[in-house]
């Protein structure tokens, strides 16, 4: 995420009120949003106001960011910050009285934030790469995916593909998922910091 320039530049263009930026930003954060959530035991309704007032916050604070790598830790504390707000807010003084707890957890289980925002980076990388495939690639994607898996004789019933054809057309189809942008920069990424 630190040297990510669509990130730099979805912040750069959302500061200057370009909407398919915000939502671009908010799409590619919104699963460390509401893994921070999870994390904190938070229902629906209380993970929504969590979510909802860490992009009020941020789009306060958006022309103010001078380090768009920064992004993703301003993200997770303030995310973490709210849901100790809505906890706080939910369970009244007996909250209270475990606040320091909930506290020291969030503080110890900070390092996984970076975890769960490359997989959150990851997830928005292969929806991208995904949503890039011909429609046919997604479907036989999807029916190889399914649980339990489809038998080739099904997929090709369902796609009218020779069964014969299925597995080079799969072959293709991750071959081009490989291949797109925001996928190779991540295997890049991988490949570096393997040492």
């Amino acid at each position: 995420m630190r040297d990510n320039p669509v990130s730099a530049d979805l912040v750069t263009r959302a500061a200057k009120g370009d909407k398919h930026a915000w939502d671009a930003l908010v799409e590619r954060f919104v699963p460390l949003i509401w893994s921070i959530c999870h994390r904190h035991r938070l229902g629906e309704a209380g993970a929504d106001d969590v979510s909802q007032n860490v992009w009020l916050h941020l789009a306060d604070q958006l022309d103010k960011i001078q380090d768009s790598a920064a992004l993703p830790g301003w993200l997770a504390t303030t995310t973490r910050r709210e849901c100790l707000r809505v906890l706080r807010t939910a369970r009244g003084q007996l909250a209270t009285t475990y606040m320091l707890d909930a506290e020291v957890v969030a503080d110890d289980q900070a390092g996984t934030a970076e975890q769960e925002l490359l997989t959150a980076e990851r997830h928005a990388a292969l929806r991208e790469a995904f949503a890039a495939l011909p429609p046919s690639g997604q479907q036989l994607i999807a029916l190889l995916l399914e649980d339990p898996p489809a038998p080739y004789a099904q997929i090709s019933a369902r796609l009218g593909i020779p069964v014969s054809s299925i597995g080079p057309t799969r072959r293709r189809c991750l071959d081009k998922l490989r291949r797109h942008p925001d996928i190779a920069a991540l295997i890049n990424t991988g490949d570096n910091c393997g040492g």
